[in-house]
C-alpha cells in the first residue's frame, strides 16, 4: 500500500503514468505462478530477471499484429471498413494502434508502414506533397501519443514512394518515436539506403536489419517476420508470450573457473529459466483467457500458433572477462582471440540446452528463441548483450567482425550501436559501406547516430537528450521511456560511446 501512495503522490509523474504504474502494483500485488525454490533462489540471487512482466502475466509481451489483413478486411469489433484513402489509412491505423496490448501497454510494432500506406500515395508531385503532410502528422500523432519509445515501425525492403516520405518526415520531426527499422536486402537499392543512412545521422533512425538473415529464420511464417519493440525478430500476426534474462557476468561469479561455469553453472540457470518461462506462458494460455477474449485474436489479426518466446542474456563480455581472470590468463572480451571464443563457447552452451527443452505452446519448433537483451536503467557493470563494454569500443573495422561472430545465435534480437562523428552527415555514404560490409560480415542488425543528435539510441529504444535534461530538472516528461533513458546514461554511461572518425574508426 505504501508503494501505491507513493505512486499516487509522485509530482513528476504523468496521469497516464500513473495509471500504468498503479496498475502493474495490482498485478504485483499477487502471487498465481508456481515457482520452484530453485527457481525463486536465481531470481532472488539477481541471476534471473523477469524485465517486469508482473506476477501474474495476463497479456503476451510483444502482440505483432498483421497489419496487412487489417488494411484489406478492416475490423468488424472497431467498426472500421477498409481505408479507402490515405487520410482513412491513417486514422484507421491509429483507432487500432489504441487497442493493442504489450508490457508497456502500448503496442511495439505498428506495422511494415511504407508498405501498408504506399497504395494511398497519388502519382502526382501534388498528390506527393499532400501525403507528406498526412504522413508527417501521422508521425507526430503517434510520437505524441504512445509515450513509449518501445513502439517499432518497419521499412523496406523495397524501396516505395511512402518510405522516402516517412524519412523526410522523421528528418523534419526529429522525435524519438517511433523506433524504425529498415529491412535491407538485395532489393534495396543504394540511394534509398543512403537515405534511411542519412536520416539516421539526424535521429537515430532507421536502424538496419539482415533482411536476408530474418527471412530465413522465419521462413516456417508465411507472412514473414518483423522487428519490434527494441531489435526483436518475431513472426507477423504473432509475438513473444514472455522474456526473461540471465545476468551471465552474476552467474560468472559463482563460478570456480570457467570449465565450472560451462558444465554446471550455466546449463543449470538456462534450465531454470526456461522451467520460470514454461509457467508464466502456462498461465497466460491456461488461465487468463486472453487469447479467449482478444477480437485480435477473433479476426485474425494474430495467431495464438505463432507466439513463442524469448531467452534472453546480458552481461557476456564481464563474465568473460571475469573467467579468464579465474582460468589465469589475461585478454579480455573484444580484444582477445581466446576470450572472444569463451563468449562463443558460452553462448552455444545457451542454445544447445535452449534446443534441448521442447514447450508445445513455442511457435519456433518448441523452442525458445535466444535474444541478446539491450539491458534496463538499473544494470551497473553489465553490458547489453553480447556487446563490448562502452569505453573499450576497438576500431570499428575489428568491432564489427568481433560482433558478427554472436549474430548468427540469435534469431530474435542482438545489435549494436555505433555514434559517428556530426561531420559524417555530410556524406552518409560511409554508413552505407559500413552497413553493407556489416551484413557481409554476418552481422544481423546495426544501429547509427551522430554524436550531436538530439536524439540518441539508448541500448535498443530513443529518447531526446533535451527531455533527459527536463527531467533532471524535475519536470514531467511525456515519454515514460526518458526514465529509462537518464538510468541508462547514469548507470551505462551511453553518452561515452567511442566516437567514430573522431575518435578514429
Amino acid at each position: 500500500m505504501s508503494n501505491v501512495l507513493e505512486i499516487v503522490k509522485d509530482p513528476v509523474l504523468t496521469y497516464e503514468q500513473k495509471v500504468i504504474s498503479l496498475a502493474r502494483a495490482a498485478e504485483d500485488s499477487i502471487d498465481v505462478l508456481d515457482i520452484s525454490p530453485a527457481v525463486q533462489s536465481l531470481r532472488d540471487r539477481d541471476i534471473l530477471c523477469d524485465l517486469f512482466e508482473g506476477h501474474a502475466p495476463y497479456r503476451p509481451r510483444y502482440v505483432v499484429v498483421d497489419f496487412e489483413k487489417f488494411m484489406k478486411q478492416g475490423s468488424k469489433f472497431l467498426e472500421l471498413d477498409p481505408p479507402q484513402d490515405l487520410e482513412e489509412a491513417v486514422h484507421a491505423l491509429l483507432i487500432l494502434y489504441k487497442h493493442i496490448p504489450s508490457i508497456s501497454s502500448f503496442p511495439v510494432y505498428i506495422g511494415n508502414l511504407d508498405t501498408l500506406l504506399e497504395p494511398f500515395v497519388g502519382p502526382l508531385l501534388e498528390d506527393e506533397e499532400r501525403a507528406f503532410k498526412t504522413i508527417k502528422l501521422f508521425l507526430k500523432h503517434i510520437d505524441r501519443t504512445i509515450t513509449d519509445s518501445f513502439c517499432h515501425a518497419n521499412l523496406g525492403p523495397k524501396p516505395t514512394r511512402a518510405g522516402t516520405l516517412i524519412l523526410r518526415a522523421e528528418r523534419a520531426l526529429q522525435d524519438a518515436i517511433p523506433n524504425i527499422t529498415l529491412k535491407v536486402g538485395a532489393e534495396t537499392p543504394e540511394d534509398f539506403l543512403r537515405d534511411a543512412a542519412a536520416t539516421s545521422l539526424i535521429t537515430a533512425k532507421p536502424s538496419f536489419a539482415n533482411h536476408a538473415m530474418f527471412s530465413k529464420e522465419f521462413e516456417a511464417f508465411a507472412d514473414g517476420y518483423a522487428i519490434v519493440s527494441c531489435y526483436n525478430g518475431l513472426p507477423v500476426g504473432g509475438g513473444s508470450y514472455t522474456l526473461s534474462r540471465l545476468k551471465l557476468d552474476k552467474l560468472s561469479f559463482e563460478a570456480k573457473d570457467s570449465g565450472d561455469y560451462l558444465e554446471r553453472l550455466l546449463p543449470e540457470a538456462v534450465q531454470l529459466a526456461m522451467a520460470y518461462m514454461d509457467e508464466r506462458v502456462r498461465f497466460l494460455v491456461e488461465e487468463s483467457n486472453f487469447f479467449e477474449s482478444s477480437f485480435l485474436v477473433r479476426e485474425g489479426l494474430v495467431d495464438p500458433k505463432r507466439f513463442t518466446a524469448m531467452l534472453g542474456e546480458v552481461g557476456l563480455a564481464e563474465a568473460v572477462n571475469h573467467l579468464v581472470k579465474l582460468d589465469g590468463l589475461s585478454g579480455r572480451f573484444g580484444h582477445s582471440q581466446e576470450a572472444d571464443d569463451l563468449g562463443v563457447r558460452i553462448i552455444e552452451v545457451m542454445r544447445s540446452v535452449a534446443e534441448a527443452h521442447f514447450n508445445p505452446l513455442l511457435a519456433t519448433g518448441g523452442h525458445y528463441l535466444l535474444h541478446a537483451q539491450v539491458g534496463i536503467d538499473s544494470d551497473a557493470g553489465t553490458s547489453p548483450g553480447c556487446r563490448i563494454p562502452i569505453g573499450d569500443e576497438p576500431p570499428i573495422h575489428e568491432h564489427l567482425l568481433q560482433s558478427a561472430r554472436f549474430h548468427k545465435y540469435f534469431p530474435s534480437g542482438i545489435g549494436d550501436i555505433f555514434s559517428f562523428d556530426e561531420t559524417v552527415k555530410a556524406n552518409p555514404q560511409v554508413v552505407v559501406d559500413i552497413v553493407k560490409g556489416a551484413f557481409d560480415a554476418g552481422m544481423r542488425y546495426f544501429s547509427s547516430y551522430a554524436s550531436d543528435a538530439d536524439v540518441i539510441r539508448i541500448t535498443g529504444y530513443l529518447v531526446k537528450r533535451s527531455e533527459i535534461e527536463k527531467l533532471r530538472r524535475g519536470e514531467s516528461v511525456l515519454q515514460d521511456t526518458v526514465a529509462l533513458g537518464k538510468g541508462a546514461v547514469d548507470n551505462q554511461h551511453v553518452l561515452e560511446r567511442r566516437v567514430r572518425l573522431r575518435d578514429g574508426l
